[in-house]
């Protein structure tokens, strides 16, 4: 067997935000996701911050916090204190860009309750007609500083499912 010795599962993924208010306002209101537990604030007198988290060793970890939406992986939210971050989250095609894809069983109705709440929402939902994605139906959105999320929806499966019903782990029940 290869790969990483006793690896059950992806477990969270983490992403820095600007604001943890607004942030967790907006994950837990609009999204609907619970948020699980905090910790922080934290700052390090020695070289820790740096050597643990790759950020400037002064930085102060203001807040994090966890959440989980409904069924899936958790995810970590952070707020730091730090000189000349950056701002802007990065590009889809930017080396570290990222989206965080949630699974909606009604794409017309999750478009529709995301724009009532003033999100934006690149474009209109895709639907994949060939290839391993084929049934997939997805669409980009914005949180309000500028993260992209995704909207994926596919009830009846897609084809790379049908071909190997365990080639990706899914939301929705077996």
């Amino acid at each position: 067997m290869s790969g990483l010795p006793g690896l059950a599962g992806t477990d969270h993924i983490g992403f820095t935000v600007p604001d943890m208010e607004a942030a967790t306002r907006f994950f837990v209101d609009v999204i609907g996701c619970t948020l699980a537990f905090e910790i922080g604030p934290f700052q390090s007198d020695t070289d820790w911050m740096q050597v643990q988290l790759g950020v400037p060793p002064r930085a102060v970890l203001r807040k994090l916090r966890m959440f989980r939406c409904k069924n899936g992986p958790n995810f970590e939210l952070f707020e730091y204190e730090v000189d000349g971050a950056a701002r802007v989250p990065p590009g889809n095609s930017d080396v570290g860009g990222h989206h965080l894809g949630f699974y909606v069983a009604d794409m017309t109705a999750a478009v529709a309750y995301l724009k009532s709440h003033g999100i934006t929402v690149q474009g209109e939902p895709v639907t994949m007609e060939t290839g391993p994605s084929k049934g997939l139906t997805w669409v980009y959105f914005l949180s309000p500083w500028g993260m992209q999320l995704e909207l994926v929806s596919y009830s009846s499966g897609m084809a790379v499912s049908a071909d190997n019903p365990e080639a990706l782990w899914s939301p929705l029940p077996a």
